[in-house]
């Protein structure tokens, strides 16, 4: 059967069809299709397939970590910087190895259209010592799922699944294969190696390391890599995953030098010698960072043979595109991506009629009276407010720094110090900053902008709907000093002058400022308001 699917559609489809049993996730542009697409299915909804959204990446590879345990496949997706966030059951699931076969698709944002770095997550995957898989296409997107799982299953370890924003967003055919029954509930007779108390772990950590070299064997023979032996050989062309595509663009599919196409690591090694062996010059072309160049250059790189991000022949930052690729082959000249003069910049927008307005509003009247630059953000919608014409916050680094960086600034004497934070990345990882705040009685006041979702990613709801008044009570914070506000315009001066009172409050002090997204469906606003039902504070 053939559908046209998004890539992420494709790898969700394609996890399906590899009999998934289980799939978890927390929204994070470019990934949040493939858990969507999960939801939707008919085909995962009558195979009774587990899709949920966790509260955060750590959360949501630690049950897919329970589901592999139970024997069964299961998949966890997020972008590149949520795998930071779930690094440490990352790299440690590496040494405890799996059970059921477990694959974490990450979507990497070069050109970090929607993110806060470029962050290349291969790098985690050979830190963690686990195989990578990288397709270049949505066909390739779906046939590749059945494989990691297979390998995972075979070495008893997570496979690393990682695509690119292109890739991710793009449509494409895509032909599905019948479909693989799901595994049975098996748990495993023995199982210490779950278990990582030091002399447990270090028994693993040697096991990881004595399946390295079947790895790289498996690698090297993959179907995934291709060397393609050209007729001129100047030049030898490494090309991983999506950017392949690049370079076929150039020459129609007929490339005159050799072509190694990655898509599989460890990196094969045999086959990179072999261009070593057969041509003059090499260029690495990846999309994201330098990551196998600075593989080989380290053994090739000392006769200048080897070209790409590294050298400056690509540039440092940024997706790859056809163009890029030609200048760097010198087919043609540099396109300028500069936006013509004419076409007027379209920054990034708060919705009309958006309750982060208001808030903003609310306490850009407060601004003049408490001094500037001391308002802390964190990362979603209402980050937006950085932006004019509200300029309303200072900060914004990763999800939860807002209340610890407020804690960390008043301890230095700044004060007052405001966190602005959401509802979805309060329960995130914002918990933690606030009890951190309580314990210390820092004079602190957090505003948490409640919009009942995780908005900025296709309002997905929010774990914390309904229940942050209670959590802010049982964290510790004085219930005399967690009020409830509204943001809208007719309690405007109420609302200033609640924050005003908060702000000059010497403690933690918690302001809710609750209502649902405006492009919630009526039917998702009235669930939002039954949840949430703590008067305001008026």
């Amino acid at each position: 059967m053939q559908k046209i699917l998004l890539g992420n559609e494709a790898i969700a489809q394609g996890a399906i069809d590899a009999g998934l049993s289980g799939a978890y996730g927390y929204p994070g542009t470019p990934s949040t299709e493939i858990i969507e697409y999960i939801l939707k299915s008919k085909e995962a909804k009558q195979g009774d397939v587990k899709a949920h959204w966790a509260t955060n990446e750590k959360v949501a590879m630690e049950e897919a970590l329970g589901m592999s345990y139970a024997g069964k496949r299961a998949i966890v997706t997020m972008k590149h910087v949520g795998l930071n966030v779930a690094a440490d059951a990352f790299i440690n699931m590496a040494i405890s190895g799996i059970n059921g076969g477990l694959v974490v698709v990450v979507a990497d944002d070069p050109s970090q259209h929607s993110s806060q770095n470029e962050q290349d997550s291969r790098f985690y995957g050979k830190f963690a010592m686990l195989p990578i898989f990288e397709p270049s296409n949505q066909q390739e997107a779906y046939d590749m799922m059945t494989d990691a799982f297979a390998l995972s299953e075979k070495m008893q370890l997570p496979v690393l699944f990682r695509s690119v924003t292109r890739l991710s967003h793009s449509r494409a055919n895509v032909t599905t294969s019948e479909k693989v029954a799901q595994n049975n509930l098996q748990i495993l007779s023995d199982t210490k190696r779950f278990a990582l108390i030091p002399s447990f772990a270090k028994k693993q950590y040697r096991n990881l390391i004595d399946k390295q070299k079947a790895l790289a064997d498996l690698a090297e023979s993959s179907k995934w890599n291709r060397y393609h032996e050209g007729t001129n050989t100047s030049l030898g062309i490494i090309a991983s995953g999506i950017a392949i595509n690049y370079l076929y663009e150039n020459f129609e599919g007929k490339v005159p030098f050799d072509v190694l196409k990655v898509s599989h690591y460890p990196l094969p090694k045999e086959k990179v010698r072999k261009m070593f062996d057969r041509v003059d010059k090499i260029l690495v072309l990846e999309d994201g960072y330098p990551f196998i160049e600075e593989m080989i250059s380290d053994y090739l790189g000392r006769e200048q043979k080897v070209t790409g991000r590294l050298t400056g022949a690509i540039p440092r930052t940024g997706e790859l595109n056809p163009n890029i690729v030609a200048v760097a082959l010198g087919l043609e000249e540099h396109i300028a991506e500069e936006m013509p003069a004419i076409v007027a910049g379209r920054p990034p927008q708060l919705c009309p009629g958006c309750g982060h307005i208001d808030l903003y509003e609310e306490l850009n009247e407060l601004i003049p009276e408490i001094g500037e630059k001391r308002v802390f953000s964190d990362i979603d919608c209402y980050s937006l407010g950085v932006l004019e014409p509200y300029n309303s916050i200072d900060t914004l680094i990763d999800m939860g720094a807002s209340i610890p960086m407020a804690k960390g600034a008043a301890d230095a004497g700044l004060q007052p110090a405001i966190a602005v934070i959401g509802d979805s990345t309060f329960t995130h990882s914002g918990m933690t900053g606030l009890l951190s705040a309580v314990w210390d009685n820092s004079p602190v006041t957090v505003i948490i902008s409640d919009n009942s979702a995780v908005a900025m990613t296709g309002a997905q709801p929010s774990a914390a709907m309904g229940r942050l008044y209670d959590i802010a009570k049982g964290l510790g914070v004085d219930e005399n000093h967690i009020k409830i506000i509204i943001p809208l315009k007719k309690y405007h001066d109420k609302n200033v002058e609640i924050i005003r009172n908060e702000v000059n409050y010497p403690g933690v002090s918690l302001i809710i400022a609750q209502r649902p997204c405006v492009t919630m469906s009526n039917e998702k606003k009235d669930l939002a308001r039954k949840f949430n039902t703590f008067e305001p504070s008026y």
